[in-house]
């Protein structure tokens, strides 16, 4: 069964971290650009960080440059989503998505079809 699988999120005070993982089964992740997106209540799903097949370049959204690291271990075939610093604002549901065709730019702008595979979501709420 192809899916993919996030852990991780949870509660944390401002300023805390926590790191999220994307656990590919059923596929390999090697060939696919692996992005982290999120969405708040009310608001639409938004690109945070993307990172490509190839040769490992990253993107991420200004709202999370300097606090969120990705990553990845193709030998796990797992994709991580470090997250520090984190603020209110931060508070979502995280998903990972897998896609073979769009660059990691087009993936984290989220064109229209991108995402080949998407993950269920894993819940991060920030609060003081």
């Amino acid at each position: 069964q192809v899916q993919l699988v996030e852990s991780g999120g949870g509660l944390v005070q401002p300023g805390g971290s926590l790191r999220l993982s994307c656990a590919a089964s059923g596929f390999t992740l090697d060939y696919y650009a692996i992005g982290w997106f999120r969405q708040a209540p009310g608001k639409e799903r938004e690109g945070v960080s993307c990172i490509s097949s190839s040769d490992d370049s990253t993107v991420y959204a200004d709202s999370v440059k300097g606090r969120f690291t990705i990553s990845r271990d193709n030998a796990k075939n797992t994709v991580y989503l470090q997250m520090n610093s984190l603020k209110p604002e931060d508070t979502a549901v995280y998903y990972c998505a897998a896609d073979r065709l769009f660059t990691v730019q087009a993936m984290c702008d989220m064109v229209p079809g991108v995402g080949d595979y998407w993950g269920q979501g894993t819940q991060v709420t920030v609060f003081a």
